[in-house]
């Protein structure tokens, strides 16, 4: 469990879950064999599993600790949750708490849940089963989501026709957060915590945003699935199938990796294999990865 320091903030990365996830020509819509062959000799095999051709995926957290609030960025995938479809998802049963509190922090001392988008496996920890009901996690935090994301999962919620996995994500894992009085709704750029700033990055989902981290004059950010695996640094065109408005992802994408080279901030994604956090530097129409090794650039 590896501490990085962006200024005076204390950020620990919470895994819930590292292996192989979905193979990489059904990933990427734009897929093509050549062009990822290209990038094939640094992605595997932290990256990309070449035996079994599937992309190598984390799904983790990352805990924020400012000294004034302690906040999590994501909530992973979550234990005892019905996934039919999406088996890496479907009643899970992880030491995820365990890890959380091995880092120092217990549940009830998290302040803020920063919900980035409300897929499957960025939710799910939201809530834990007691006694047969869906409860807050964090029984002390506001759990911080876009109120566009939150809208238009809600609807899909009701539709006949929507995929079970997504009604079972936003019935146990999203609207008991509504229920309970725990949700804050953001819209637009949104300032908080005195370090922090919410920014839409939409395309992924219609409300998905970034968590942008400015700590005396050092910063970072956590990109949520702007991007899901390394190699859509230099091939950020490349959408995931999960990207529900792919134009607009791709400006998303761009966007954030472009305030990377600018701002000198370290991307922190929710899904990198180690070291899971990298610097980016232009190279002409493309973009490439500085990774941040052991945080030992000292940035």
């Amino acid at each position: 469990m590896q501490d990085r320091h962006i200024g005076d903030v204390r950020v620990t990365r919470i895994e819930e879950q590292m292996g192989p996830g979905f193979p990489a020509k059904d990933f990427f819509p734009e897929f093509d064999g050549e062009t990822f062959k290209a990038e094939q000799h640094w992605l595997a095999p932290t990256y990309f599993q070449p035996e079994s051709g599937r992309l190598m995926t984390s799904i983790h957290s990352w805990l924020l600790r400012t000294g004034k609030h302690t906040i999590l960025v994501d909530a992973c995938s979550g234990n005892h949750k019905p996934r039919p479809g999406m088996p890496r998802f479907n009643m899970l049963n992880t030491q995820y708490l365990d890890r959380l509190r091995e880092a120092g922090v217990q549940p009830d001392e998290i302040d803020f849940v920063m919900c980035t988008h409300l897929h499957v496996d960025h939710v799910g920890w939201n809530t834990r089963l007691e006694n047969g009901k869906w409860v807050p996690t964090f029984p002390n935090a506001k759990y911080v989501m876009s109120r566009t994301d939150h809208d238009h999962w809600s609807a899909l919620a009701k539709k006949a026709d929507t995929e079970v996995y997504q009604v079972n994500t936003y019935n146990d894992s999203v609207l008991p957060i509504v229920e309970a009085k725990k949700a804050e709704f953001v819209s637009g750029v949104h300032a908080m915590c005195g370090c922090l700033t919410l920014k839409p990055a939409p395309g992924h989902t219609p409300g998905q945003i970034r968590v942008d981290l400015d700590s005396r004059g050092k910063r970072a950010i956590f990109a949520g699935d702007a991007l899901h695996n390394p190699v859509q640094v230099p091939l950020w065109r490349w959408n995931s199938v999960f990207c529900e408005d792919r134009e607009l992802a791709r400006q998303s994408r761009h966007a954030l990796l472009a305030d990377c080279v600018e701002q000198g901030a370290l991307l922190m994604p929710a899904h990198f294999g180690s070291p899971h956090a990298a610097y980016i530097k232009a190279n002409g129409d493309r973009f490439e990865l500085d990774w941040d090794y052991d945080n030992a650039r000292g940035r």
